[in-house]
C-alpha cells in the first residue's frame, strides 16, 4: 500500500494543474551560462526513435557531487551507488546481474567510446562539473553506438562558440568533510574555441573507511581550418583514490551503518586509479548533404586496489578509431537520410594479484607479498553500422539500420609455463544485429513510435574464465531482441512534455556469476529471462506570475523482469518465473523546481525505490525507501563583468535510513553472514559560491 500511496502522490501533482503557460523542457541550453553543444551525430545514429536527454536542469536539483541522482531522473535507468567509486548502472533491467561496476552497455564521452573490450564502464572517473548533457539510449536500438542489450550513455562536454573568454570558479563544501572546486576557463574566437576545466575533490565519507579524493582536467579544443573543415582535441585526466567501506550484513546494517566490513577495514582496503583520455577528431561538411567526423582515441587506465584476499595491480592500454557519415539524398519528392560507418576498440590489458600480508603488518593495513597470478589480454571489438529512413508520407517515417559486431579474446597467461599454462585464445562468433524504427505523427503534437531491435552482451574477464583462470570455451554471447511502441506528447503552446514506452526484450543465453571464493566469481550461461516495462516521464511548467514559475516533474518506471528459463545446478533449485534479481518493480523520481525570477531559485526532489529480490530464489528482499532533497540558491550580475552565485542543498532531509545500493546473491564465508547492503547518506548538507567573470 505504502508504494502504491508514493505513486498516487505524484501523479495527482500533475492531475491538479491547469495548463497556462509555456514551458521549457529540459534540455542543454536551457540556462544562460550553459552551451549549446551538437548532437547530430547521437541523433542521427539512434535515428527517428527518441532518446532522452538531461542537462542543465536536471543536474542544477542536485549537489555537483551527485550525478549519479541527476542520472536516476531517467525513466528505465536505475543507477545504485555503494560509494562516489562504486556505482553500478542498470537499463531496463540489465547488467542487474553484475557484481560489481557498470556493463552490458556502451559509454562514449564526446562520441569516443569509453567501455572497455570486455563492456565494463567507470562512470565514477568523469565529474558532472564538465558536462553540458547526459544522452541515454535504451536497449540496443542505438545502431551506431553498440547495439549492447542495455544500451547507450553519451556524455557530452562542455563547448563554447561565438562567446566572450570568461573565467569560471565553483566551490562546494558540506557535511563528511566535503571540498570541491572547480576552476574553468573558456575562449572563442572565430577560428577557434576552447575549455579548460580543473576540479579538485575530498570527502571523508560517511563510513569507516570511505574517504575519496579526486583530480581531474579536461581539454576540450576545436579548429576550424576552413568552411567545410574543423579539427578536436579532447584530453581528459582523472587521478582519483578511494578507501573501500565495501557491504556490510542486515545485522550491521541495523546496528551500525556507518562501519566498514570486518576485513576490509583491517586491510584498510582502496583503490587507487590513473585515467587518461586523449581524442583527436576531423569534421568534413562536403556539401550540404554529406557530413564525416572520425576520431582516433587512446585511453588508459592504471589502477592497483589492495583487497583484503588479494592485491591487484593493473593497467589498460585502449585505442582505436570510429568514424560515422551521414548524409540525405532525395528519392521522388521525399529525402532519404542515411548512416554508415565503423568503430575499431582494441584494449591490452594487464593484471597480476599478490598475497595481501595485512593480518602480518601490525594493524597497518595492507601489506604487498608473494605473486599470485600475472596476466594478460588482448581484446578487440570491431562495429559497423548504417542505418536508412525515409518518409513515405508527411506523417510515416521508418528506418532500417543493421550493426555488425566481431569479439575477440587472447589470454595470456604469463606466471604459469609449459603444461600449466592457461593461455588461449576466444573467438565470439560475428553477430547481425538488425534494427527496425516506425514513426506516426498522429497529430503535430503527438508522435507514435516503434522499434524491434537485436542486442548483445559480451561475457566480463571473470565470465570467460574457469576457476582454474582457463578460457571457458562454452562460455556464449548474451542475446536478445527489444520489441517497444510509445508515444510522445508535446502541447502546442509548449506547456507539457509527455513520454510515454512499452517494451519487451526476451535474452537467452544470460550470464550467471556464480561465487568461488571470498569475491571471486565465475560465469555461465544460464537460461534466459523476459525484460518486460513501462517507462514515463513528465514535464510541466506554470507562471504564476510574471516573474515566478513552477516546473514540476515525474519519471516513473515499472519493471515486470523475470526468469523464463533458469536452474541453478549448483542449488538443484529451478527459478523459472521468479523476479529477476537486484531490480526495483517500481521507481519514481519526482519534484518541483520554483524560479522567482530575481535570481533566486528552489528546487525539490523526491525518490522512490521498491523492495529489490537479492536472491535468485527471492527469499529475501531489501527495503523499499524515500529519499527527499532539497536545494536552494541566487544568481546576480554584480557588475557587467561578473556574476555571482551562491546556493545550499540538504540531502536526504526526513533522516531515512536506507540502502543505496545492493549486492544480490550475497554468500558468507567462514561462519560469516552474507553481506548484501551498501548504506546510503544520513541527512548531510552542502553550499556552494559560484563565480563567473567575463573579458
Amino acid at each position: 500500500m505504502k508504494r502504491i500511496f508514493f505513486l498516487l502522490v505524484n501523479i495527482s501533482i500533475f492531475s491538479n494543474l491547469n495548463a497556462q503557460n509555456k514551458v521549457e523542457y529540459d534540455s542543454v541550453n536551457q540556462l544562460n551560462e550553459v552551451i549549446v553543444i551538437d548532437t547530430l551525430t547521437a541523433k542521427n545514429a539512434i535515428g527517428i526513435i527518441p532518446s532522452q536527454i538531461i542537462g542543465a536542469t536536471t543536474f542544477s536539483n542536485y549537489s555537483p557531487v551527485d550525478l549519479i541522482s541527476s542520472i536516476n531522473q531517467v525513466s528505465g535507468l536505475y543507477a545504485l551507488s555503494g560509494a562516489l567509486n562504486t556505482n553500478r548502472i542498470t537499463i531496463r533491467g540489465v547488467g542487474s546481474r553484475t557484481l560489481y561496476g557498470t556493463d552490458k552497455l556502451r559509454l562514449y564521452y564526446n562520441n569516443i567510446p569509453i567501455t572497455n573490450g570486455t563492456g565494463s564502464s567507470t562512470i565514477e572517473a568523469f565529474d558532472l562539473e564538465n558536462l553540458t548533457s547526459l544522452e541515454v539510449i535504451k536497449g540496443p536500438k542505438g545502431t551506431g553506438f553498440g547495439t549492447n542489450l542495455g544500451g547507450a550513455i553519451i556524455l557530452n562536454t562542455k563547448q563554447t562558440s561565438n562567446l566572450p573568454t570568461k573565467f569560471t570558479n565553483n566551490t562546494t563544501v558540506g557535511s563528511y568533510g566535503l571540498f570541491k572546486n572547480s576552476l574553468g576557463f573558456t575562449h572563442s574566437q572565430e577560428n577557434f574555441y576552447m575549455t579548460f576545466q580543473y576540479g579538485h575533490m575530498e570527502i571523508d565519507g560517511y563510513r569507516e573507511n570511505n574517504r575519496f579524493e579526486r583530480d581531474g582536467l579536461l581539454l576540450n579544443t576545436i579548429f576550424k581550418l576552413s568552411e567545410k573543415s574543423e579539427v578536436g582535441l579532447l584530453v581528459n585526466h582523472i587521478d582519483y583514490s578511494a578507501q573501500i567501506a565495501s557491504s556490510i550484513s542486515q545485522e550491521d546494517f541495523d546496528e551500525d551503518p556507518t562501519q566498514a566490513a570486518f576485513t576490509w577495514r583491517s586491510a584498510k582496503g582502496y583503490e587507487d586509479n590513473n585515467y587518461s583520455l586523449i581524442g583527436l577528431s576531423h569534421t568534413y561538411y562536403a556539401n550540404s548533404k554529406l557530413k564525416n567526423t572520425t576520431s582516433l582515441f587512446y585511453t588508459y587506465l592504471d589502477h592497483y586496489e589492495p583487497a583484503p584476499f588479494n592485491i591487484l595491480d593493473e593497467y589498460n592500454n585502449g585505442y582505436g578509431f570510429r568514424t560515422l557519415f551521414s548524409g540525405n539524398v532525395a528519392i521522388s519528392e521525399n529525402t532519404l537520410s542515411y548512416t554508415f560507418g565503423g568503430e575499431l576498440y582494441k584494449d591490452e590489458y594487464s593484471w597480476g594479484t599478490f598475497e595481501n600480508l595485512y593480518r602480518e603488518n601490525n594493524g597497518n593495513g595492507s601489506l604487498q607479498g608473494d605473486r599470485l597470478s600475472k596476466n594478460k589480454e588482448f581484446r578487440s571489438q570491431i562495429n559497423g553500422f548504417a542505418t536508412a529512413s525515409y518518409s513515405f508520407t508527411n506523417k510515416l517515417t521508418a528506418q532500417l539500420g543493421l550493426n555488425i559486431n566481431k569479439t575477440q579474446y587472447d589470454f595470456r597467461d604469463l606466471f604459469n609455463s609449459g603444461a600449466t599454462s592457461t593461455s588461449a585464445n576466444r573467438d565470439f562468433k560475428t553477430l547481425f544485429l538488425p534494427s527496425l524504427d516506425v514513426n506516426y505523427a498522429i497529430t503535430p503534437t503527438n508522435q507514435l513510435y516503434a522499434n524491434v531491435s537485436r542486442g548483445f552482451s559480451n561475457p566480463g574477464l571473470e565470465e570467460t574464465l574457469t576457476p582454474d583462470g582457463i578460457i571457458n570455451p562454452d562460455i556464449a554471447q548474451e542475446t536478445g531482441t527489444n520489441y517497444e511502441i510509445g508515444i510522445e506528447h508535446n502541447s502546442k503552446d509548449e506547456r507539457l512534455k509527455l513520454e510515454v514506452a512499452f517494451y519487451l526484450m526476451p535474452i537467452k543465453n544470460l550470464l550467471v556469476a556464480k561465487r568461488v571464493g571470498d569475491n571471486q566469481y565465475i560465469g555461465r550461461n544460464a537460461g534466459k529471462t523476459k525484460h518486460q516495462g513501462i517507462d514515463l516521464d513528465l514535464n510541466y511548467r506554470i507562471n504564476l506570475t510574471d516573474k515566478i514559475t513552477i516546473s514540476p516533474f515525474i519519471s516513473y518506471t515499472y519493471s515486470n523482469h523475470k526468469f523464463i528459463d533458469f536452474v541453478d545446478e549448483e542449488a538443484n533449485e529451478d527459478y523459472s518465473k521468479n523476479s529477476l534479481t537486484g531490480v526495483p518493480k517500481n521507481k519514481i523520481s519526482s519534484g518541483i523546481q520554483t524560479n522567482f525570477g530575481n535570481g533566486l531559485f528552489a528546487n525539490i526532489t523526491h525518490q522512490f525505490i521498491d523492495e529489490i529480490p537479492l536472491s535468485d530464489a527471492n527469499s529475501i528482499y531489501s527495503d523499499s525507501f524515500n529519499v527527499l532533497n532539497i536545494k536552494v540558491g541566487y544568481k546576480n550580475q554584480i557588475t557587467e563583468k561578473l556574476r555571482v552565485g551562491i546556493d545550499f542543498g540538504i540531502n536526504n532531509l526526513t533522516d531515512t535510513k536506507y540502502a543505496q545500493s545492493v549486492l544480490i546473491n550475497a554468500t558468507g564465508f567462514g561462519g560469516n553472514a552474507p553481506r548484501y547492503f551498501y548504506p546510503g547518506n544520513t541527512i548531510n548538507y552542502y553550499g556552494g559560491v559560484n563565480l563567473n567573470y567575463t573579458l
